[in-house]
């Protein structure tokens, strides 16, 4: 029953409102003042945002170029100068001021919705070409981000992680120095390292540089299956180091033996160490496992050739670090 009566007093004012007429609003007043459009402000900005988008894709080419960091830099900061540049011009220029102060009385929703479209119809009257700074801004914020981004791909390959595993060397493939020389097994010494490359093929590859030394055959313990590996003592091993990928450019001969530390591979970046004796096991450092060994053998005219791939995978993983 009680329902009943809420349904029927509800019907009555249903029906006594019916027959009245509509609240009219009253007219709105000025809600911000008056503001003169500046289309000479709109035009500067708009080219403002277009320099800056032209500076951040400058800044992309140059580093697809392999540019020198100078350049980077400069496109990049003028980038950034010239979207400061246009904020404040839009700022000063291009935004109406509106400074008011009231407390705000008790009012229909209806007006409030009519007073906000009408802020919202005012504000934008002087940008009478919102579409072009739209597009520019736009355009600007979308090579700034690429541009940002751009440096990712030094990381490494994106679409074809498969490059990071291909090797140059092949059985029969000799050893030629950065000159492109043929390096003979009579032009290694002791206590020298040797840069080496494989014969006509690019340098550039990961899997490109060893290091060659030769070390005396009575030292030599080489794993099970590696005794052919280094004849007369020569030894090769990849030159990028497995804990973070630089390269292996010192080679410690101690004169003082056996007081002394043992010949050994060293990477000046972390200082880890590797044995050419015992297959490029670690010695000291943060690597975590030995450099890869490439197997060697000598030609018919005494020159270094290869007998095939690596022992391992080269470079760095995520196993390069110690436990």
């Amino acid at each position: 029953m009680r329902r009943l009566g809420r349904w029927a007093i509800a019907g009555a004012v249903l029906l006594v409102g019916r027959g009245q007429r509509r609240r009219q609003l009253p007219p709105p007043e000025p809600v911000v003042d008056a503001w003169e459009p500046a289309p000479r402000a709109e035009l500067l900005v708009a080219g403002l945002l277009l320099l800056a988008a032209a500076l951040a894709v400058a800044f992309i080419v140059i580093y697809a170029g392999g540019a020198d960091t100078q350049l980077l830099g400069l496109a990049l900061g003028l980038c950034f100068g010239t979207l400061a540049v246009a904020s404040i011009v839009t700022a000063f220029r291009l935004t109406p001021p509106e400074e008011a102060e009231e407390p705000y009385p008790e009012r229909f929703h209806s007006t409030e919705v009519a007073e906000v479209e009408q802020i919202a119809s005012e504000s934008g009257r002087p940008l009478t070409r919102r579409r072009l700074l739209g597009l520019t801004a736009g355009s600007a914020g979308l090579a700034l981000g690429v541009a940002l981004l751009a440096p990712v791909a030094s990381l490494g390959p994106v679409f074809d992680t498969n490059q990071l595993r291909r090797e140059p060397w092949r059985r029969g493939v000799r050893l030629v120095d950065s000159e492109g020389r043929v390096l003979r097994a009579d032009d290694i010494e002791l206590d020298t390292l040797h840069t080496a490359f494989p014969e006509g093929a690019n340098p550039e590859i990961l899997a490109s540089p060893i290091v060659v030394v030769r070390v005396e055959p009575a030292r030599l313990d080489l794993p099970v299956g590696r005794r052919n590996w280094a004849p007369g003592g020569i030894v090769a091993y990849s030159k990028v180091c497995t804990h973070a990928g630089c390269a292996v450019a010192l080679y410690r001969a101690p004169h003082f033996e056996p007081s002394r530390p043992r010949p050994a591979l060293v990477c000046p970046c972390h200082y880890s160490t590797f044995d050419p004796a015992t297959g490029g096991t670690v010695l000291f450092g943060p690597a975590g496992r030995p450099l890869p060994q490439l197997p060697l053998a000598v030609g018919p005219k005494g020159e270094l050739i290869a007998l095939g791939g690596f022992s391992g995978a080269v470079g760095p993983s995520w196993s390069g670090v110690r436990e």
